[in-house]
């Protein structure tokens, strides 16, 4: 069937196409589709540093530009109150306009306003930047996971996808390794804070480099009726032509995405699946941004080290949690998605209760070492929060899937870091950390009563 303008109507055969060589791609695996993966999770280096740099540098902000407590935490949740607006804006344009258009954008857009922070001239300016820092930082990694899913084969890209979080703690590293040589270079304070956000649009830059010649995905060309370009990335990057295709394109009407919750609910798998993930994306979201995000005030404020030695324990503890960054997809395939979110969140929970009780004691030498239980799990327990839902949605709403999930992790990380000193000065340390157990108490029980096991997940 043909429409006015002369454009081939999709037939039901043409559908049926579609879903062959959808299926055919996600069962195939090419050396480049890994390396798509991790130029993908590259962007949460730049993620971290946003987020781990403004943690540390608060100090000097607080010193030199007297901020409220209101403003001076704002400024620091600024970046995930924009994620929200830009995971969902993201992942509706991902699959509207296409995933390559959306994450050349927003590294554009991000380099601009890392760059633009060093020079905000007082902290309501500073709120301001990070604001609007955060709408490309969401839209990124929704994005993102959209290339993993749609590059990689099952079962392989449920393992890159659980690398995000060595990415993060590998980010976070790096951002504390420089500012301890800044300290002991002793640059100045107002310097210290300028240079270490402003240098977040230095991996933007190196990851724009090395995106910028990467495809369309194969899989969201099928979807739209481009034949012809499917088959020549498919070629390039698979160096498979697709031969199941026809050599013209058809017209698909565009998939609505007020049908996207519909698309979700019907499916019990994927319904299951996709609860799960919203809930785990809060759980270990706030679990983050509540104990482990203060971590530097925490040890600071008890007396364990200086400023310097402070940034030390942390780097150290950062290093504990990229191993298990790096460990957690190793045995993803051995143990599941639902071991490792059980693992995890069980782990935190036991790492939080004994970092309270050396509060309530007074026993802070233990408190590293709970920190850095508290952390091993919680690298365990983030990994899968965003894979999960991503993977179980149709191509066709894959972007809208993972750009709502990141919404769970973004505003209660936003409300997390924003709050959280509030109850910090309300309830003290030790009844704050104990609160900090209830979520995740409410991931375990997720894990354990909701999600079922989609590790090599297949869509129908």
């Amino acid at each position: 069937m043909a429409t006015a303008s002369g454009s081939i109507v999709a037939s039901p055969a043409d559908q049926a196409l579609m879903d062959k060589a959808v299926k055919y791609l996600v069962s195939n695996y090419s050396p480049q589709s890994k390396r798509v993966g991790w130029l993908m999770l590259a962007s949460i280096l730049v993620e971290a540093w946003d987020l781990y740099s403004i943690a540390f540098v608060m100090i000097y902000l607080k010193e030199i530009f007297n901020p409220s407590p209101a403003l001076l935490g704002f400024a620091a949740a600024g970046t995930q109150a924009g994620a929200v607006i830009g995971s969902l804006l993201g992942g509706w344009l991902s699959d509207r306009i296409g995933r390559r258009k959306v994450f050349l954008s927003t590294m554009l857009m991000f380099i601009v306003l890392a760059l633009a922070q060093a020079f905000a001239p007082n902290m309501v300016w500073l709120a301001v930047i990070r604001l609007v820092l955060g709408i490309p930082l969401g839209s990124d990694i929704s994005n993102g996971y959209t290339y993993i899913m749609e590059f990689l084969p099952k079962g392989e890209r449920e393992v890159v996808g659980n690398r995000w979080q060595f990415m993060f703690a590998l980010g976070q590293v790096v951002t504390l390794a420089c500012i301890a040589v800044f300290i002991i270079i002793n640059l100045p304070p107002d310097l210290i804070w300028r240079v270490t956000l402003g240098l977040g649009a230095l991996p933007a830059a190196i990851i724009f480099l090395l995106r910028h010649n990467l495809p369309e995905t194969a899989i969201w060309l099928i979807r739209h009726g481009r034949f012809r370009e499917a088959k020549q990335v498919a070629a390039e990057m698979y160096h498979d032509g697709l031969d199941m295709l026809p050599d013209r394109d058809v017209v698909v009407e565009k998939p609505k995405s007020s049908a996207f919750l519909a698309h979700i609910f019907k499916d019990p798998i994927r319904r299951r699946a996709t609860l799960f993930g919203w809930i785990a994306c809060v759980a270990q979201g706030l679990e983050f941004s509540t104990f482990a995000f203060y971590i530097p005030v925490l040890l600071f404020m008890v007396g364990v080290s200086g400023a310097l030695g402070t940034n030390l324990v942390t780097i150290a503890l950062y290093l504990v949690a990229a191993v298990s960054g790096w460990v957690g997809p190793l045995i993803t395939p051995k143990i599941g998605q639902r071991g490792l979110s059980i693992w995890g969140f069980s782990i935190v929970l036991v790492g939080l209760l004994v970092a309270a009780f050396a509060l309530y004691t007074g026993h802070t030498i233990i408190l590293p070492f709970a920190a850095a239980a508290v952390l091993w799990g919680h690298y365990w327990d983030a990994e899968n929060c965003m894979t999960i839902p991503t993977m179980v949605a149709r191509p066709e709403y894959r972007g809208t899937a993972s750009g709502f999930a990141y919404i769970f992790v973004k505003l209660p990380s936003f409300l997390g870091i924003f709050l959280f000193p509030v109850l910090f000065g309300a309830i003290g340390q030790a009844n704050a950390t104990l609160v900090t157990a209830i979520f995740p108490l409410m991931g375990l029980l997720a894990a354990i009563f909701i999600l079922p096991e989609v590790y090599g997940y297949e869509d129908d």
